[in-house]
């Protein structure tokens, strides 16, 4: 299979749980996109893969060493770990800062830009601290498209507003929108500033 459909990172912590399902409700299962969750919580177990597919027709899968990236289906990054794509598969290593505030979504971004030829999406919603916002002005560097979650929809607005803060941002959405400008950009729409 061609490993150049799109891929859309969504990077989340504390709130991410509420748009994660309000973005998944409004995705058809047939959308042509891997959606890759990277929730960065360090010690708790993540249970999204459990949770998640009440929400959506896509099966959700929690990523596991040299998983092969396919479009229509939800992938969470496990707990305790950076993740990285190469050869169409996801890789996983050791968790880089296993101390303060980690940067799993940064990683896995950059991963992106250096390895994945289809179309980027990042998508930055509810969290504390500011994961993800370095990589976005590369996101864009090689033509991907970066989104926020629009703040007053967030439960906790530090994540996307480091996002904006950043510059690098082409979006800001609730939940709802972000799902509907993703479904532009599959498509193709030329309305979207792809």
């Amino acid at each position: 299979m061609a490993k150049d459909f799109p891929i859309v990172c969504v990077g989340g912590s504390a709130g991410g749980l509420d748009a994660y399902i309000r973005l998944l409700q409004n995705l058809p299962a047939d959308l042509g996109v891997a959606i890759v969750i990277v929730n960065h919580l360090r010690t708790v177990a993540t249970r999204l893969h459990e949770i998640l597919p009440r929400y959506t027709s896509m099966p959700v899968e929690l990523i596991s060493e040299r998983l092969d990236v396919r479009p229509n289906c939800v992938f969470i990054i496990p707990e305790k770990r950076d993740l990285h794509v190469l050869n169409g598969e996801f890789r996983l290593k050791p968790i880089s800062k296993p101390w303060g505030w980690p940067d799993v979504i940064t990683v896995f971004l950059r991963s992106l830009t250096e390895n994945w030829s289809g179309q980027l999406i990042a998508v930055i919603v509810s969290g504390y601290d500011g994961d993800g916002a370095a990589a976005l002005c590369g996101i864009r560097d090689v033509g991907g498209i970066t989104i926020a979650q629009k703040l007053d929809t967030a439960g906790q607005p530090d994540m996307p507003q480091s996002a904006i803060d950043s510059g690098c941002i082409d979006f800001v959405l609730s939940p709802e929108g972000i799902a509907m400008e993703i479904r532009r950009i599959a498509d193709g729409d030329p309305t979207s500033l792809t």
